[in-house]
């Protein structure tokens, strides 16, 4: 099986997995330089914790009316009449809450950190459910899996509103942090192969 024409790519395609690091391993230096800039943000986050809530909540809240403007604009655009009432609503109701957050932030993290914990609780039931029906090979990283993700659950909805200024900025940073250190684990993985 051939690969199709390159398209006018800068670059030429990489024909495996090896050719693919091979070409990437001149620019170790970008992804360590990436995985450094994510690692400070991540720092700067857990640093002003409250801030980076409060940012967090901003940029869901916008997203949340980009996203309601555009259901709107769709809805009203739809050719059928049950759709388009559906689709108004449900636009209307992004628009409102992404509102109501940008309005007030401080409520919007508590709904927020609320939602999140909620879910996260709920996931991790799901998690160790299908964990018990796997066969028993991965059936015990699964279930462990579930345990984590039911019990951080649990710490932020028993924590809740109290901790609803920081638990969002904390899990944004703690994110942040790791995931700077694996681009810079796998740009210095680059360099010394």
């Amino acid at each position: 099986m051939t690969l199709p024409d390159d398209g006018g790519l800068p670059f030429p395609r990489p024909q495996d997995l090896r050719d693919a690091i091979e070409h990437l391993r001149s620019r170790w230096a970008w992804f360590v330089g990436f995985g450094v800039l994510c690692a400070l943000f991540g720092v700067a986050a857990l640093a002003l914790v409250g801030t980076a809530t409060i940012a967090f909540v901003y940029l869901i809240a916008l997203f949340m009316i980009v996203v309601g403007g555009t259901e709107i604009v769709v809805g009203v655009n739809s050719h059928l009449w049950s759709s388009r009432f559906l689709l108004v609503l449900i636009g209307l109701l992004y628009v409102v809450t992404g509102s109501f957050a940008l309005a007030n932030p401080l409520t919007g993290a508590a709904a927020f950190t609320l939602l999140l914990g909620a879910s996260l609780f709920a996931t991790g039931l799901v998690r160790i459910y299908f964990g018990v029906k796997l066969p028993h090979g991965p059936s015990g990283f699964v279930i462990l899996a579930g345990a984590i993700t039911t019990l951080l659950g649990m710490f932020i909805l028993f924590g809740w509103p109290q901790n609803s200024p920081f638990i969002l900025g904390l899990l944004l940073g703690v994110d942040l942090l790791f995931y700077g250190c694996a681009w810079i684990g796998f740009g210095l993985m680059l360099r010394s192969d």
